[in-house]
């Protein structure tokens, strides 16, 4: 993964968890709208919208983005650290049960540790979350299609927070291997990227995918809308039309966690192909 170059002050705070002094960060008394972002990695982890004065030094926030932040025990014993859950940058610390918001949280954040894009520039995009067997080749084959900005293979659907790769293997948390793709409306629409979905893999097999076998290896869309809901059951039920025994779960999308690094661009990085995936027409 690339990061961003760290000045020695970002380095003291982000990587060897220091804190800045406070009343000096630079979103301390900030309020425009939009998103904070990690200073190393990009990833987007709190919206101005959850932000608030707690008068304590710091940024506060009482909410993150939904699997952006990762909470550890602090060496001291006493605190809950927070870090990026995608590259593990020192973020600062969360405390409950102050009271300062109804949500009753505060993420104290240090303003080193982090980047703000302004509502303004962000970019309009949309998501969907499919699960199809090995993320490996539902993301070999779903960044390919005109419009998507980025497919990440993850988990999503079981009980625990953080899974890892091992545990998930493992049939113990009930989560799926599945990819979360993000593409541009302007260039794509979310049924183009579902119907790619279902003809790059088979929905037809149950707790398998080729010569893949394991309940992670579950078929699912999992809708962020109504509407997403609607046209996934549409896509299926054209399939059953055509006599395809479809087994394709339909489901509520929970937090998508991120897989392991090693884990992304899987084939683009290996130099082969998809051995459990290919593309067939259905529609």
């Amino acid at each position: 993964m690339q990061y961003r170059k760290l000045t020695p002050e970002e380095e003291r705070v982000i990587v060897h968890k220091g804190t800045e002094m406070p009343f000096t960060g630079k979103y301390e008394n900030f309020t425009a709208a939009g998103t904070y972002v990690c200073k190393r990695c990009g990833t987007p982890l709190y919206k101005s919208d959850d932000k608030f004065d707690a008068q304590c030094g710091w940024p506060a926030f009482d909410e993150e983005i939904k699997g952006a932040v990762k909470r550890i025990p602090d060496p001291d014993g006493q605190r809950t650290e927070i870090v990026c859950a995608n590259c593990n940058a020192h973020l600062g610390h969360v405390f409950i049960g102050e009271g300062f918001t109804e949500k009753n949280t505060r993420h104290c954040v240090n303003s080193i540790s982090m980047d703000f894009i302004p509502a303004e520039q962000e970019k309009k995009t949309d998501t969907a979350i499919f699960a199809g067997g090995c993320f490996w080749g539902v993301e070999f084959y779903l960044q390919k299609i005109k419009g998507v900005q980025s497919v990440v293979s993850g988990y999503i659907g079981g009980h625990k927070d953080h899974p890892t790769y091992e545990e998930v293997c493992s049939g113990t948390t009930g989560h799926y291997e599945a990819v979360e793709v993000v593409f541009d409306p302007a260039q794509t629409n979310y049924e183009t990227v579902a119907r790619m979905f279902f003809e790059i893999h088979d929905p037809t097999q149950w707790n398998r995918q080729g010569p893949d076998r394991g309940e992670q290896y579950r078929s699912a869309v999992f809708y962020l809308n109504e509407e997403q809901k609607k046209t996934a059951e549409k896509l299926i039920g054209l399939l059953k039309d055509k006599g395809l025994k479809v087994v394709t779960e339909v489901r509520p999308a929970t937090t998508f966690w991120k897989a392991e690094n090693y884990h992304q661009d899987y084939y683009e990085n290996k130099g082969s192909l998809p051995y459990c995936h290919g593309y067939v027409k259905r529609f």
